[in-house]
């Protein structure tokens, strides 16, 4: 899919809460084994933390980077699958809070993990279309994991923000897009349930690897790329066996994929896992480098970028804190705070 006017990134930022738990402390409490755990540490979200706070912060540095009034913006949209409010817009408090709030659009979406790149892929159309000259992206998440579930280990707090823009005032260029869904249900939650259900290996192999590589493959076949045209490749990040396996079968590098793999130290950040993985990897590219994206989402599909980043990424990316920042930026706690933290003591 390619939009009628040419579009691109014009701005970006990430957040990362400062709390993190690591995986062995998880694993003392509930007697797993330090060999088998599927990441490092991940992200906690503080007391006062939620998606519509850290959305905010994301979408602060990406008007920073994109040196851009908030008026300006034409439409403010926020994917997540940790909405704050079963009926209320996160995204009307985050256009408000940046200054965004007016004549513009406003609205949240949902697509598990990959709700961010839903977004982004609206936004783009927005702006392809003429009808808005800039608009905002977020993929953020505050997940839960249920006690001595698997998703405990992994289920992170972060995100990303972009501005999408023309391409005269672009940091990466977007080249083109694809889409790939089906119904396949390895990943959900009830209504009233506080914690989501899922299919244990399932998630794996007719979920994960079955639309990440057909999305990103007929992309390629589609555009007549190769694995070796991209300087960069960043994937969704449940873990950090997922994304490494599915790059290695299309034929990418550990090279290409380290600076974006960022599940070890942060967790799975859901609607925010690949845009946060594009953050550090646009703090770090050289003019002209070609960067791949694919993201999914649990019910399940896979969408899929290529961008092309322009000279004024230098420029711009000092404006506001590199995503490597957040990520040093870390207090380790126990289980006890991380229960507190995360709502899971229920007193009547």
């Amino acid at each position: 899919m390619k939009p009628k006017r040419e579009v691109g990134l014009a701005g970006y930022g990430a957040y990362v809460p400062r709390f993190r738990i690591k995986a062995s402390e998880i694993a003392r409490v509930w007697g797993g084994v330090d060999e088998a755990l599927p990441i490092e540490e991940k992200a906690v979200p503080s007391l006062d933390e939620d998606t519509i706070t850290m959305s905010i912060e994301a979408a602060r540095n990406a008007l920073a980077r994109a040196a851009l009034d908030p008026q300006e913006l034409r439409a403010v949209w926020v994917g997540s699958e940790s909405h704050p409010y079963a009926v209320k817009p996160s995204s009307t408090l985050v256009a408000e809070a940046i200054g965004a709030s007016g004549a513009t659009l406003a609205g949240d979406w949902q697509f598990a993990c990959k709700a961010g790149t839903e977004a982004l892929q609206a936004a783009i159309a927005l702006v392809g279309s003429e009808m808005a000259d800039y608009a905002l992206a977020v993929g953020m998440d505050t997940a839960q994991g249920r006690p001595h579930d698997a998703l405990e280990y992994t289920a992170g707090a972060g995100g990303a923000a972009f501005v999408v823009g023309p391409k005269s005032e672009s940091l990466a260029v977007l080249e083109a897009s694809y889409s790939y869904v089906t119904d396949t249900p390895d990943f959900f939650r009830r209504p009233y349930e506080h914690y989501p259900e899922h299919g244990n290996r399932f998630t794996g192999e007719p979920a994960y690897f079955a639309h990440t590589l057909e999305a990103v493959r007929t992309f390629l076949e589609l555009t007549g790329y190769t694995a070796r045209d991209f300087q960069w490749a960043i994937f969704h990040q449940p873990n950090v066996k997922f994304p490494a396996q599915a790059a290695r079968m299309l034929g990418f590098d550990k090279e290409q994929i380290a600076p974006g793999l960022l599940a070890g130290k942060i967790g799975n950040t859901y609607a925010g896992a690949s845009l946060i993985g594009l953050t550090a990897v646009l703090d770090i590219a050289r003019p002209g480098d070609r960067i791949l994206v694919c993201s999914f989402g649990s019910g399940a599909g896979s969408d899929v970028f290529s961008f092309t980043t322009t000279d004024k990424l230098v420029e711009r990316r000092e404006v506001a804190p590199r995503t490597g920042w957040y990520i040093a930026r870390r207090e380790y706690i126990d289980y006890a705070m991380y229960a507190r933290y995360r709502n899971k003591l229920v007193m009547n």
